[in-house]
């Protein structure tokens, strides 16, 4: 099942005391045709992150949001989307998450999506947008199809609910390290060791920190607290920059091999 992927990924991680490094790029960009040498350029993935495209993405600041109007304007659809997420888990052998929103969930019906996902070789699926009281649709959907579900803690999240999240038994837990959207920071709000005390004390269930991360530092700061590290808008906004797609590979190889080293 995709979902144990994860789970050995997180063992073995553990066991190697480093953490893992998980990279979010959106797929389709900067189009469907080169969006996987993108991929391929990140070095020192543990898995992926692949952001469906959404018009409206929520969570998600500018840059982000940015990539994914580039990538539905260049035409990735779900379909597409998807599609691409399986060339990647092909391609480098990684276990694939797949990120996207709500609507685009329902749009489909949650059992269609999931085994669309299923199908893409998915091993975990996030829904952003997606609170803990109305999970259970989208998760037993999820689960049914093999893959893990990924739910939120941040830190307003009071212990009752924190308790409630990880007894939903989340392939893993996504601890939001900065409070607002997805973004650079130049400076930390200082609340992930706080966070993962509070994970930690409810629950083993692997801890992934994302949000707010984009530079070395900052990722080997959350090296004490996380299984894991989700780094998303430092990789995209070379992409978006560029301008060639060599340009975007070289500056995002460059970038994610400073990440994963200081990860490990």
């Amino acid at each position: 099942m995709g979902a144990d992927r994860l789970r050995e990924l997180f063992a073995t991680t553990r066991a190697e005391n480093r953490t893992a490094f998980l990279p979010f790029m959106t797929a389709g960009l900067p189009n469907p045709d080169e969006s996987l040498s993108v991929f391929a350029s990140i070095e020192g993935a543990d898995a992926f992150e692949v952001g469906i495209p959404y018009s409206d993405p929520l969570m998600d600041g500018p840059t982000i949001q940015a990539a994914g109007q580039a990538a539905l304007k260049a035409g990735t659809s779900l379909s597409r989307g998807l599609s691409i997420a399986s060339e990647v888990t092909q391609t480098t052998g990684k276990p694939v998450i797949i990120m996207t929103y709500a609507n685009v969930v329902f749009q489909v019906t949650p059992a269609r999506f999931a085994a669309m996902a299923a199908d893409a070789g998915a091993s975990a699926v996030i829904v952003a947008d997606l609170p803990i009281d109305e999970a259970a649709p989208i998760q037993s959907a999820v689960e049914a199809a093999g893959l893990g579900m990924v739910l939120f803690v941040a830190p307003t999240t009071d212990e009752r609910r924190i308790s409630d999240i990880v007894a939903a038994n989340p392939v893993f837990v996504y601890g939001v390290a900065e409070l607002g959207v997805t973004g650079e920071r130049t400076a930390s709000g200082g609340h992930a060791a706080n966070l993962s005390k509070r994970v930690r004390a409810a629950s083993d269930v692997p801890l992934v920190m994302g949000v707010g991360i984009s530079t070395p530092e900052q990722a080997a700061a959350m090296r004490p607290f996380a299984d894991g590290v989700i780094v998303g808008s430092a990789l995209v906004r070379p992409v978006l920059e560029a301008s060639t797609i060599e340009a975007a590979r070289r500056d995002v190889a460059s970038i994610s091999r400073k990440i994963a080293e200081a990860l490990r």
